[in-house]
């Protein structure tokens, strides 16, 4: 089964509601899609979200290092020659991870249909469904409320909450969520960045105290503090997930080393893919420190890539799977199926997406 073409097209999702976190403010998904053609007529899909914010990845760089590296990297090329095939494209253009995400989800989806399984049982196969919290975006603690009530009316178990983006709001944010959903609501916090280590350490012990009973803080500082990480994990009530922390195995392997962080988030965009996140889940388990697989602000077909990865490895214990269900509809036919918390991997061979609707194809790539 050989390379013949690649087509890119862009995608425009709205929301349901605007995604706000510390970082950003985003009203829609606007991703690039990426088609890979063979020449027994299989089609194998790919996409990459423009989160500059976070991986650096703009609209304009990700279709840059598709077409000036990625695709002259893979075409012509066999898929079965899979091993150097995954090799050459982690290695033919620096940083980039989520143009080498989208090439790396779209070839296992072809190694998946060219044996005709499914690509979590390539993996592992170890379990088909799965279940998802939901984020809440950082607003007044009022309304941070009601969206929660509103996604525990939805069924959602476990809510995901930004805060940051003003600390000394923080603990006021969460104990009117904790208030509005109960006791039985698991409520992990996302901070993205926002607070110092001091900081993130008095206001996770704060919320302790006043018996907010949090599960996790997903990286409550700066990317680059390992130190600072480690810090806060050694002093707070709270267990820490690093997440913008890891961008590589290398990243994962250092916190695990350090113990800098209680768990680590493998999201496919910052790690550029399959192949590298399989990397990261390996390590977890050489320390026996349990995994979330999350995602950016992205459509079913990177999130479904995501999917059949959860499926495979026990050691992802925590899933942060939302980005279909946040999107007002779904252009993509095929793949998992995303009703609410619940996710249903497909069985198709591949990744088992069958097209894309509206999609708005760049005609000068092919």
């Amino acid at each position: 089964m050989k390379i013949t073409e690649v087509r890119l097209g862009l995608i425009s999702v709205p929301l349901r509601v605007p995604f706000k976190t510390a970082l950003r403010t985003v009203n829609s998904v606007e991703d690039v899609v990426v088609e890979i053609y063979t020449d027994k007529g299989a089609v194998g899909y790919g996409e990459a979200p423009p989160t500059g914010a976070v991986t650096g990845d703009t609209t304009g760089a990700i279709l840059g290092a598709l077409r000036d590296h990625l695709i002259k990297t893979i075409i012509g090329r066999d898929v079965d020659d899979f091993e150097d095939l995954m090799k050459a494209v982690q290695k033919c253009v620096v940083h980039n991870t989520s143009a080498k995400a989208a090439v790396d989800m779209a070839l296992w989806d072809l190694f998946g249909q060219l044996y005709n399984i499914p690509v979590y049982k390539l993996l592992g196969g170890s379990r088909r469904q799965l279940v998802t919290d939901i984020t809440i975006s950082v607003n007044d603690p009022e309304e941070m409320a009601r969206d929660a009530v509103n996604a525990i009316e939805r069924g959602y178990d476990t809510l995901k909450v930004k805060v940051g983006a003003n600390p000394a709001l923080d603990v006021a944010r969460l104990t009117a969520v904790r208030r509005a959903v109960g006791a039985d609501c698991r409520i992990r916090i996302d901070a993205n960045q926002a607070w110092t280590p001091k900081q993130a350490v008095r206001i996770l012990n704060q919320m302790q105290e006043r018996g907010l009973d949090i599960e996790f803080v997903e990286q409550p500082v700066p990317a680059l503090d390992y130190e600072g990480m480690k810090y806060v994990t050694e002093r707070s009530d709270v267990p820490v997930l690093a997440d913008e922390s890891v961008f590589s195995p290398e990243d994962a392997l250092k916190i695990m080393q350090m113990g800098a962080a209680d768990l680590v988030n493998i999201k496919l965009m910052k790690c550029a893919g399959i192949y590298n996140a399989l990397k990261i889940a390996s390590a977890a388990e050489v320390y026996g420190v349990e995994c979330m697989i999350g995602c950016m602000l992205e459509a079913k077909i990177s999130v479904n890539a995501a999917v059949h990865l959860a499926c495979a490895r026990q050691i992802i214990t925590r899933i942060d799977l939302d980005g279909p269900v946040l999107c007002s509809e779904d252009p993509i036919t095929g793949g998992s199926v995303f009703s609410e918390k619940h996710i249903t991997v497909s069985n198709d061979p591949g990744l088992g997406i069958k097209g894309v609707r509206g999609i708005r194809y760049l005609e000068n790539d092919r």
